[in-house]
């Protein structure tokens, strides 16, 4: 029996209902399955009809702070993608192979795009949604939408968690009834290994989201009638996919980037990607949830040889525990990488619940709200968007015109720690007026509930120390835009961000006073 029949008499058996009984022992005959010869497109549902009493969770005009995305020129639309997915092991690199082929899964899918075709850049960030609170987070969306709003970019967010589905489910059972990311295997099955933690379940299966985030790439550059970038076309208009992951969701990239984009370029010819911004992670995930976590010294664990460019960054919260992920950049062809570490930021910042869900609706779907301030005061407002908007800026040259985005020197550290400044900032990693020009001392770890400790706080200066160090608040003013033009020449912030940081800076005179 040939490959091919194996996995077509297992998808038929799936349909049937006898996959549990059936297929058991050609599971474990046949664990070497090879990897499918291509990636499918899946079936989509949507975009799904909006109302005041039925609407996506997490849709943008119902977060925290709502944004009307009509003002913009865009409109969201929320699709349901279903289609079958392999779960897979991962013993060493290269050598990604099936342990469970064809699982049905339906998730959601969130878009943010510009309504008219001449306001497409043709750029899209796709990003798996964080589920590391029990539900959807948009953090690249949070973090960097001024940047994909101004330059006509859009946004692709994937549910990537079977607990989230349960959260959306508790939301709103009606609208998210068809969701599923069942297991395959049943309980009785050595496969299906016991769990522990809050958000993993024996029913369900976290290993089903690396072909879902392949067909979906597949979808939007489909011709496929949902898709929602043919506009008037023919052919889909996307030209540019961006992967972006972040925290658990960058773990998430890190194990598509090393162990399932090899494939997809193999079995498709080219990449689904254009290039992936991989963010506070610093190793990949299991690639099912029965595998083993990775360690420092895996060798699976570095980002070598990807083809496309990726750009790895961590923040002043990270950086230290994940030391172990620095790796040098590079400008070959075939392994084209930068990494960088924002002196000053938090990882878990108050963008994230800004653009978050509404506190209402995670209430309504049985979910705690998450705590904007720590025992050290609020979470940290450093804007680690100056970096995130610079490097989605930076990945899109790099992919369209070959220009290498700038290097950075990474955070110093000695003995395990890191080297202060006079004021108690880092010395080191990428900088900003923030660090160079500072009028507080920023911490990336503070203490108290939820994830507080790497949300970080700031600590200002008194009036004192700052008239003792600028002499006039225009004298500081003058400072900051030394360092903002300075630092939008290098390519380490975009100009309308180094704009903003300068109003920012004339807005503060009292605190000369």
């Amino acid at each position: 029996m040939t490959t091919r029949t194996i996995v077509h008499f297992k998808s038929t058996a799936l349909k049937s209902g006898l996959r549990h009984h059936l297929l058991s022992g050609l599971v474990c005959l046949f664990a070497m399955t090879a990897v499918h010869a291509q990636t499918p497109v899946p079936q989509v549902t949507g975009p799904l009809p909006v109302s005041e009493a039925s609407y996506p969770f997490g849709a943008a005009d119902h977060t925290l702070q709502p944004q009307d995305l009509s003002t913009y020129g865009y409109v969201e639309e929320e699709y349901f993608v279903s289609g079958e997915a392999n779960i897979y092991v991962w013993p060493a690199r290269g050598q990604l192979t099936v342990r469970t082929a064809d699982a049905p899964y339906t998730t959601r899918v969130l878009v943010r795009r510009p309504a008219n075709e001449a306001d497409f850049s043709g750029n899209v960030v796709v990003e798996m949604l964080n589920p590391s609170n029990l539900f959807d987070l948009n953090i690249g969306w949070a973090i960097s939408h001024e940047q994909m709003l101004r330059n006509g970019d859009a946004w692709v967010g994937i549910t990537a968690k079977p607990i989230s589905v349960v959260t959306l489910k508790q939301f709103d059972a009606d609208r998210y009834r068809a969701l599923s990311w069942d297991n395959p295997l049943p309980l009785d099955h050595a496969d299906n290994c016991e769990v522990t933690g809050r958000d993993t379940v024996r029913t369900t299966e976290n290993g089903l989201v690396w072909d879902i985030y392949s067909q979906v790439a597949a979808w939007l550059r489909s011709t496929a009638p949902s898709n929602p970038f043919l506009y008037a076309e023919a052919d889909s208009v996307a030209e540019h996919l961006y992967g972006w992951g972040f925290s658990q969701t960058g773990s998430f990239l890190y194990t598509y980037i090393n162990a399932v984009h090899p494939e997809v370029v193999k079995n498709n010819g080219q990449s689904l990607f254009d290039g992936y911004i991989v963010a506070v992670s610093s190793r990949p995930a299991p690639i099912n949830q029965c595998a083993p976590r990775f360690d420092a010294d895996d060798p699976r664990r570095p980002i070598l040889n990807a083809g496309v460019p990726v750009i790895h960054i961590m923040s002043q919260s990270d950086y230290l525990s994940g030391i172990a992920s620095r790796q040098p950049d590079s400008d070959e062809p075939g392994n084209r990488f930068r990494h960088y570490e924002i002196a000053g930021a938090g990882h878990a910042s108050p963008d994230e619940l800004y653009w978050g869900p509404a506190p209402a609706d995670l209430i309504q779907a049985g979910r705690e709200v998450p705590p904007l301030s720590c025992n050290e005061g609020p979470r940290s407002r450093f804007p680690n968007k100056l970096l995130f908007n610079a490097a989605l800026a930076g990945l899109d040259q790099w992919v369209r015109y070959d220009i290498s985005p700038p290097k950075a020197k990474a955070i110093r550290v000695e003995n395990g720690e890191a080297i202060l400044d006079e004021h108690g900032n880092v010395i080191g990693g990428v900088r900003s007026p923030y660090v160079d020009v500072p009028a507080s001392t920023w911490n990336g770890n503070s203490t108290g509930e939820s994830f507080c400790r790497i949300a970080g706080h700031e600590i200002p200066f008194d009036n004192a120390k700052l008239k003792a160090l600028y002499g006039s608040h225009s004298r500081y003013v003058e400072a900051v835009t030394r360092s903002v033009n300075e630092l939008v020449a290098a390519g380490f912030i975009v100009k309308e961000d180094g704009e903003q940081v300068i109003q920012e800076a004339a807005q503060i005179q009292d605190r000369f006073e």
